[in-house]
């Protein structure tokens, strides 16, 4: 498969930008994120067991020694299930205190658009067994439905979002 290879791009929203000081102590987990889109749609998923979750986009931690457009891949495949995903673009980068959901760590986010070649069913489910943020192997179910951009992507949780003018700018969609 003929993959793209990105370089970030060093505009990292840092931490002090929204008044924020990184606390020595917190763990930095390096995460990549997966904006998939098919025909306008943007994927999206919740967690049918676990509401509080929210809405997310396919994402995960990037393991030792993996690119952060490798991890991308990865984790979206492991994910979803879809295997006919190719790297469009890199759309930048986040650095998220995650705080206010009662872990002290940071997260380095990296952001990608994904496109998916095939042809997806409108809704599944699908269960990953691989989560590297889960202490032991336990299957976690995951919801997907395709969100229509612009303007029906419902709110997502935790600055999953934070990319979404920067992916609707490269499809010449408006901002929502």
């Amino acid at each position: 498969m003929d993959q793209k290879v990105f370089k970030t791009t060093g505009e990292v929203e840092p931490l002090v930008t929204r008044g924020l000081k990184m606390n020595k102590a917190m763990k930095v987990k390096y995460k990549a994120f997966a904006y998939i889109t098919h025909r306008h749609r943007l994927l999206v998923f919740s967690h049918p067991f676990v509401p509080e979750a929210g809405i997310q986009v396919p994402a995960g931690t990037i393991k030792v020694n993996e690119r952060p457009e490798e991890a991308v891949l990865r984790e979206a495949f492991e994910e979803t299930g879809l295997s006919d995903l190719i790297i469009d673009s890199f759309l930048g980068e986040q650095e998220r205190d995650m705080s206010d959901f009662r872990r002290d760590e940071i997260h380095h986010r990296y952001f990608y658009h994904l496109r998916c070649i095939g042809n997806p069913p409108a809704t599944w489910r699908h269960e990953e067994r691989d989560s590297s943020d889960e202490p032991k192997p336990v299957p976690i179910i995951f919801e997907f439905f395709w969100a229509p951009l612009p303007h029906d992507v419902p709110p997502l949780i935790a600055d999953h979002g934070k990319r979404l003018p920067q992916l609707l700018q490269r499809l010449s969609l408006e901002s929502i």
